[in-house]
């Protein structure tokens, strides 16, 4: 298995366990709060998304990356398409930023 794929299962795991915010507005919550330990923007998000969350990341000292499409995070997730994602546990996050 890839990175890629290993990324995918492991940010299922996370949401499995509860430790994921996605969507833009709980992502923000989640950096703003400090209990976001890595940020990830879909590839396919807009400029203006991915500028936000990159000034916000680096103001908030929170790891961001951007990785995968929208319909590949949300379907790792359980869910509809995502642009953006935090992840609230450090074990995930650190697992996560190896493979990145």
């Amino acid at each position: 298995m890839d990175n890629r794929g290993r990324i995918l299962g492991l940010l299922g795991l996370a949401a499995k366990a509860g430790k994921v915010q996605s969507g833009e507005f709980s992502t923000e919550k989640a950096v703003k709060s400090g209990r976001g330990f890595l940020v990830i923007v879909s590839e396919e998000a807009s400029e203006n998304t991915k500028k936000m969350f990159r000034n916000m990341c680096t103001y908030y000292e929170v790891p961001y990356y951007e990785f995968g499409g929208k319909e590949e995070l949300g379907h790792a997730l359980g869910k509809e398409m995502r642009a953006s994602l935090a992840i609230q546990d450090e074990g995930f996050s650190k697992a996560i930023m190896k493979l990145m």
